[in-house]
């Protein structure tokens, strides 16, 4: 999103307070930051991000609570452990048994088992 973002140009002060307001979670008040502007990157960047805009979490309260890891490396290493774990040779998933396991893997890493 933040190279989406950064593609708008103009004003560093507004492109600094779209990130900032976008790590809160919100999209409301960021779109109102390019409101009436005519450039068709902004355009392009309000479009983008309401089609996104349930996806975009509060990061910032997430971080702050130390509930995740909001770095997408963290996140892509254990999509990819997960992809490896699933397809173990000789393994049968069926796909409504996915979601009890990813239950059970994330208590076990939450320390709860």
């Amino acid at each position: 999103m933040k190279e989406n973002l950064y593609k708008v140009g103009g004003s560093k002060k507004r492109l600094k307070k779209a990130e900032s307001l976008l790590w809160k979670g919100k999209v409301k008040e960021t779109i109102e930051l390019f409101v009436g502007l005519s450039a068709k990157q902004a355009g392009n960047f309000c479009d983008y991000i309401k089609k996104h805009r349930y996806r975009i979490i509060n990061y910032s309260y997430y971080s702050s609570e130390q509930i995740c890891s909001v770095a997408s490396g963290a996140v892509e290493s254990a999509v990819k452990q997960i992809d490896r774990r699933t397809k173990i040779s000789g393994a049968q998933w069926n796909q409504e048994n996915v979601p009890q396991i990813l239950a059970h893997r994330c208590a076990y890493l939450n320390n709860m088992i």
